[in-house]
């Protein structure tokens, strides 16, 4: 008969694991207990509400990334901020619920996931996993007050822009607040037509590029700053292509599935706008960084 008596080493492993497991376990039976109810109104909306479909994306994303990045070597637990930034989350999530205000509810749990990653791995591993964080809190959807504060000038943008092309290319058109009269026809730009959906996905898809492909910060706030001007320059050729296409071609264009159609191509132009001006960024910084690097060996 053999023994079954597991060496001193291996002993003392299996009780630093479940030492460790334990207190895990239990927080993660807490988070789910404290932040269910604003997980799942968050999938919801994800689900239903086209404002906030990127959250579909980028939540798996984010994931992925930390996974890929994994925990750096010799990350030590750092107890008593962790549990500061637990104790914040918790006073996040009461307040939210007793206000009813769905975004700082939401803003919690990635404040308590936070709060778990600096207890048990410290706050540099925080810094690492920056941009699936940063992809995280871009997931949750902009309060209504914010939303509707950005609508409308969004819409008299967009709308000043599509009249400005449709006089380039000589079709009469007046221009009323967020209407654009033309021969036969009314443009009504709506608060879904404002773009600020299109500005969203494309600032989330600039993010996420810089954070991968670029690497100074100098060259990744620059395409995030790029792709506003971007997303609303293409929402702008979108009411111009839709009063072009109605007064020439057909009224059916301007409505229904050719338009939401024409939505999604001006879509993947702006990406595709975006990966191009990526691929010049990271060009231009392996060009800046090919000198500084010959002059550091020189000097060597």
């Amino acid at each position: 008969m053999t023994s079954t008596a597991l060496p001193g080493a291996a002993r003392v492993s299996l009780r630093f694991g479940a030492t460790r497991l334990v207190p895990l376990a239990i927080a993660l039976v807490a988070f789910v207990i404290l932040f269910m109810k604003p997980a799942v109104l968050l999938a919801r909306d994800w689900w239903t509400n086209p404002e906030a479909g990127h959250g579909l994306l980028l939540a798996p994303v984010a994931i992925w990334l930390a996974g890929r990045i994994g925990v750096r070597i010799g990350a030590e637990p750092q107890i008593w901020r962790g549990t500061a930034f637990l104790g914040i989350a918790v006073l996040l999530r009461v307040m939210a619920e007793l206000s009813a205000e769905l975004f700082v509810m939401r803003i919690s749990m990635v404040v308590a996931l936070a709060g778990l990653v600096v207890f048990y791995w410290g706050w540099l591993q925080v810094r690492a996993w920056w941009l699936p964080f940063l992809l995280l809190v871009l997931a949750v959807p902009l309060p209504e007050l914010v939303v509707s504060a950005l609508s409308l000038p969004l819409q008299f943008k967009a709308s000043r822009l599509g009249a400005t092309l449709l006089e380039w290319r000589h079709v009469p058109v007046r221009l009323s607040g967020n209407v654009l009269v033309i021969p036969g026809y009314q443009l009504f730009v709506t608060e879904a037509c404002s773009g600020l959906r299109s500005l969203t996905a494309l600032l989330s898809v600039a993010v996420l590029t810089a954070g991968l492909w670029l690497r100074s910060p100098a060259a990744r706030w620059l395409l995030v700053l790029v792709a506003i001007p971007v997303a609303v320059v293409i929402n702008g050729v979108r009411i111009f292509l839709t009063g072009f296409l109605m007064m020439f071609v057909g009224p059916d264009l301007g409505r229904g599935f050719m338009h939401v159609t024409e939505g999604w191509l001006l879509f993947l132009v702006s990406l595709l706008a975006i990966g191009t001006i990526t691929l010049v960024f990271g060009a231009i910084e392996r060009r800046i960084g090919r000198p500084r690097a010959e002059v550091r060996n020189a000097l060597l």
